[in-house]
């Protein structure tokens, strides 16, 4: 698969907006740990194969299990998750899938019970972001770094 496009020198103006709103996710005082689950929750769901590789290796170099890492997308049967991780992984699953039935109000209040409404708004916002992302580099074919291996 090719490139289509360089979105960033394409759009610079709306690209640097995304990056500072990205630079305000980061820095929101969510856990920089349950941001890189969620990121790479939701571009296992897009099925985005460049964020994928880029929130897993991420999530790694910020300390992040291998193990954990490889149960993300099985975040349900694994006892490695915390409740309020595992409240942000039902979230992310939902909002993510948002054309399904909208978020459910007992979800929003299991939610409510892991996160101030505030940081659940701030968990959405980045949510919305990474939705975005993933959006972008499989629209115009966004390559990974990693190179697939010669068996």
């Amino acid at each position: 698969m090719e490139p289509r496009l360089n979105f960033y020198a394409e759009a610079p103006e709306l690209m640097n907006a995304q990056m500072e709103l990205k630079k305000a996710v980061d820095d929101c005082g969510l856990e920089k740990e349950l941001l890189h689950l969620v990121n790479l929750r939701t571009s296992q769901i897009n099925g985005c194969s460049y964020c994928v590789d880029m929130h897993s290796r991420e999530a790694r170099e910020h300390g992040e299990s291998e193990q954990r890492v490889f149960l993300v997308s099985a975040w349900k049967e694994s006892p490695l998750f915390s409740p309020r991780e595992r409240a942000a992984l039902a979230w992310t699953e939902q909002v993510t899938h948002i054309s399904d039935g909208g978020v459910p109000d007992a979800l929003y209040n299991d939610a409510l019970a892991h996160f101030s409404k505030s940081e659940l708004t701030k968990l959405t916002v980045a949510l919305g972001l990474m939705n975005t992302f993933n959006r972008l580099c499989i629209a115009f074919h966004a390559i990974h770094s990693v190179q697939p291996s010669k068996a």
